[in-house]
């Protein structure tokens, strides 16, 4: 089948990158790049992770939200106060102070416990991130859900419960925040991303430099430790994970990856990302009808993508 190449915009869950682009442009009084440029310059789409074994993920071996946080601020020639732990008081006042002063970055918290999302409470259901804009006097907390739920509400108890991310496996720090956002370089989206290349070649390698739960396994091994989980029969929570979240944000993250390269003149590199996009995009239908015969052979074409991308880009620096 062929087709014209057409550029996405859509509502996809991409919570920490709204979430940073809302706060800091916020706090520096300029809007961020692109939602695209943004999740491209986290590092996202740069690998695949089949965490423990058990767990995939179209994101790169040991990358986390955490981590693609951190380095798309510095990429962005940003600064800004990183903040966790502590009792949930001590949290809350800290929360209360730096609202007083513009909107914050509050994340991860455990979206199964945000009470305002139907089909809560229940803990564990994904890790997440908001932007808090205020505190009232009685505690309520007033934030932007960057998942369909702008100006929601919800009582501090039941905040410091989401906020304290017990179910979220990446981080042991709970109450972690993100205020203070300052502009200290003058840097354009389009330097941003050229100079997250060798960060972008470095994901797709592998970073054994970061710990991971035993038995990951990333890129080509990880897909194909991913076929073998399909071959076996695919339990149904992690069917439903992939309907939902994994195969989407996989799908928009590699289109929008696809649309950063081909915007510096990589276009070897952008055909292997648009690739990728359409290979992972291809495996919504056949994980909602549960063919899963159909999802093995994508996943065959999706592996040696991987290091057709890294070696793509390790040419083009």
């Amino acid at each position: 089948m062929t087709a014209q190449i057409h550029s996405y915009a859509g509502s996809g869950p991409y919570c920490y990158t709204h979430s940073l682009t809302m706060a800091a442009g916020a706090g520096t009084g300029r809007p961020l790049p692109s939602a695209a440029v943004v999740e491209t310059l986290t590092g996202s789409a740069f690998g695949f992770q089949l965490i423990g074994g058990t767990l995939p993920l179209f994101d790169p071996y040991a990358w986390d939200p955490e981590l693609g946080l951190d380095q798309a601020v510095a990429l962005l020639g940003l600064g800004c106060e990183k903040t966790s732990g502590g009792t949930a008081e001590e949290a809350l006042e800290r929360l209360r102070a730096a609202v007083a002063h513009g909107p914050v970055l509050v994340g991860p918290v455990d979206m199964g416990l945000l009470l305002y999302r139907p089909g809560t409470p229940e803990p564990g259901q994904g890790d997440h991130y908001v932007v808090v804009l205020d505190i009232g006097p009685d505690g309520t907390v007033l934030l932007h859900d960057p998942e369909g739920f702008p100006y929601a509400t919800l009582g501090a108890p039941a905040f410091l419960a989401a906020w304290r991310a017990d179910a979220v496996p990446y981080t042991d720090e709970p109450y972690i925040m993100r205020t203070g956002f300052v502009r200290e370089r003058e840097i354009t989206g389009e330097q941003a991303l050229r100079d997250s290349l060798p960060l972008a070649a470095r994901w797709l390698e592998g970073r054994d430099d970061l710990p991971v739960p035993p038995g990951t396994l990333g890129a080509a091994a990880g897909v194909a430790g991913f076929a073998e989980l399909v071959k076996a029969g695919i339990e149904p929570g992690l069917r439903l994970l992939l309907q939902h979240f994994a195969v989407r944000v996989g799908a928009r993250r590699a289109s929008d990856a696809a649309d950063c390269l081909a915007r510096l003149g990589l276009t070897g590199a952008a055909g292997t990302a648009r690739e990728q996009a359409r290979l992972i995009g291809a495996l919504q239908g056949p994980v909602v009808t549960g063919d899963d015969a159909a999802l093995s052979a994508v996943l065959e074409r999706l592996a040696p993508t991987y290091e057709e991308l890294r070696a793509a880009l390790e040419h083009a620096r």
